[in-house]
């Protein structure tokens, strides 16, 4: 059987954390290991308790969920941040973007929609809201000197910026799961990009996928 998927809630109000707990917690699939009420608890428990994916808050006290996205993904790159707010602001979702989040999502989103969200960080694959993705396109900035990437690399980025999981990438490439994470490791250090996501954006913008292939639509 395979091991649930684990989440660590990072949110100030305790009636928001409550009810992710308690909608999360009825899918076998997700294992909710902790909760944070700021960004400096969620740095913390990142580092002790290794979740898979993030699901973290914006707007909080003594530290913002931008700021430790970008110490998350810094420190700890294995570990996915999915941003989710109350607020559709350019500058927060560029920020959290910018950070590292692999997705992005508001607080009216449906409980199976999140799920989803969460299952598809966990397993590698780009989300987004769909009212982001023309805002990023333009302000998202482009790595200043990426690294040439090969043939083999320009492949999977094209399989990352489609919104292929990571197993759906090994299957396709012939080659292990954990090669896959490696791989895309190296790609994002190559480009200089802290996340899968701006990957992709890189990708589209640089006219190695169009966008109606992308899974930023």
């Amino acid at each position: 059987m395979q091991m649930p998927i684990k989440v660590l809630l990072v949110d100030d109000h305790a009636v928001v954390l409550n009810g992710l707990r308690m909608f999360l917690g009825l899918d076998q699939e997700l294992a909710i290991v902790g909760q944070a009420v700021n960004g400096v608890e969620a740095v913390t428990l990142a580092h002790q308790l290794k979740p898979d994916v993030v699901l973290m808050d914006l707007l909080m006290p003594v530290m913002d969920g931008i700021t430790a996205t970008a110490i998350i993904r810094r420190e700890l790159p294995e570990v996915e941040v999915v941003a989710l707010t109350s607020v559709l602001e350019d500058e927060k979702v560029i920020g959290a973007i910018r950070a590292g989040a692999i997705g992005y999502l508001l607080k009216d989103t449906e409980a199976d929609e999140l799920r989803r969200a969460i299952k598809a960080a966990a397993a590698g694959q780009v989300q987004l809201s769909p009212q982001v993705v023309e805002r990023l396109l333009h302000e998202v900035q482009m790595p200043d000197s990426p690294q040439r990437l090969g043939d083999y690399e320009q492949e999977i980025l094209r399989l990352v910026a489609r919104g292929r999981s990571n197993n759906e990438i090994a299957a396709a490439l012939d080659v292990g799961e954990k090669t896959v994470k490696s791989l895309v490791g190296d790609i994002l250090f190559k480009l200089g990009v802290p996340s899968r996501t701006q990957a992709a954006l890189y990708a589209l913008r640089t006219g190695l996928v169009s966008l109606d292939e992308t899974a930023l639509n």
